[in-house]
């Protein structure tokens, strides 16, 4: 017979849940949220389903045992698209691993998550304070969901279930976007007196940000974050094969340090575009920021780490992780987070699957850590 947590990551994975703002015409989170209120409900816990934005609902679960700390287990619904994938929501479990969209990323430590709730539920004693169970819409593409639940929730500490392998995560990087626009004239590729190519100026600034990334690898890392790092993730330009392109657009991603300023990138970009202004009066283009995410570290000292490395019944890497998490949000509302999630493989990939036994590891860890924090000895 399966696990019900197992049964459960099921359902999760056979509901599509693909964002809209990433994929137009996405489904969604309403109808993953109402699986999930379903779920705490019949756990026992009170529930509140909330909006982040016009149908996008974020769900709370709460198991309250009167005045004491509380714990937050916080996770996502949304998902990534499925294009190229043959059969996205339809759970396939072999060799111990469970396939399908969203089983890694997150959906596996989602139904960790709720089941370790189930079980609090179940077997109250010795628990004091609150747990809350947060379920955010729209993790993967800009945070509404957790934005709006640090307005109105709060805990002592928080674990986000992110795919970690169970590894502990105390940090990660953050990231800046920014677009660069060079500008041309159009003329006929006959006419070089009359045309000024943008993809050619263009050029210009991407032997520039090579030389500032390069720059990067040989400075010092971050102690815990390791380096900064750049790359050029989208570009656009021309209009077709016989003509001088007039204008080029080139979207640059950073990923950011815990004593790096906000807006690096796009000061960089403008120092960059400086330079070759001033190489070249004929040279226009600018620079215009597109969304940043600040780094996140875990506070210094925070027992959070070593209760739940004890509470986790196999040794694990405590350390900082490759990926922007939900974390840096709860952290900067004052909450003081670690990741921590079952491991997979094939994040945002054709072949997603989470691993089920790291799954039924992390919540019973979930479990162990939400009464050793809640204890009123402790």
């Amino acid at each position: 017979m399966t696990d019900p947590t197992i049964e459960l990551l099921r359902d999760l994975v056979a509901i599509d849940s693909v964002n809209p703002s990433l994929v137009p015409g996405g489904a969604g989170e309403a109808a993953i949220a109402d699986r999930i209120a379903s779920e705490l409900h019949a756990a026992g816990l009170d529930v509140q389903v909330s909006e982040a934005a016009p149908g996008r609902p974020n769900v709370f679960g709460v198991l309250d045992r009167g005045p004491g700390p509380a714990l937050m287990l916080c996770g996502h619904s949304d998902t990534v698209g499925v294009e190229g994938m043959s059969a996205p929501f339809d759970p396939v479990l072999r060799d111990g691993r469970l396939f399908g969209r969203g089983a890694q990323d997150m959906k596996g430590g989602v139904a960790a998550m709720l089941g370790a709730a189930r079980r609090l539920a179940q077997s109250p004693a010795g628990l004091a304070g609150r747990v809350i169970v947060a379920i955010v819409a729209d993790e993967e593409y800009a945070s509404l969901g957790a934005e709006a639940a640090v307005k109105d929730w709060t805990a002592d500490a928080a674990v986000v279930a992110e795919p970690t392998d169970l590894a502990i995560g105390i940090g990660h990087k953050g990231f800046e976007w920014v677009e660069v626009v060079t500008h041309g004239v159009a003329a006929h590729g006959s006419r070089p007196d009359d045309g000024i190519d943008a993809i050619l100026r263009m050029g210009r600034v991407l032997a520039e940000l090579e030389a500032l990334d390069r720059r990067f690898i040989a400075g010092p890392p971050h102690p815990l974050l390791g380096r900064p790092s750049l790359h050029a993730s989208l570009i656009q330009g021309g209009r077709e094969l016989s003509t001088y392109p007039d204008r080029c657009a080139l979207s640059i991603e950073r990923r950011t340090v815990v004593g790096e300023a906000p807006g690096t990138l796009l000061g960089e970009a403008e120092s960059i575009l400086r330079r070759l202004r001033e190489a070249d009066p004929r040279f226009q283009a600018e620079a215009r920021p597109l969304f940043a995410r600040p780094p996140y570290l875990t506070p210094e000292g925070h027992p959070l780490p070593r209760r739940l490395r004890e509470a986790l019944d196999r040794e694990t890497r405590v350390g900082a992780m490759s990926f922007w998490t939900d974390a840096a949000i709860l952290g900067a509302a004052g909450i003081a987070s670690v990741v921590f999630g079952p491991g997979g493989a094939g994040l945002h990939g054709l072949d997603e699957y989470v691993r089920v036994d790291e799954v039924l590891a992390c919540r019973d860890a979930l479990v162990m850590l939400a009464r050793d924090w809640t204890s009123p000895d402790r």
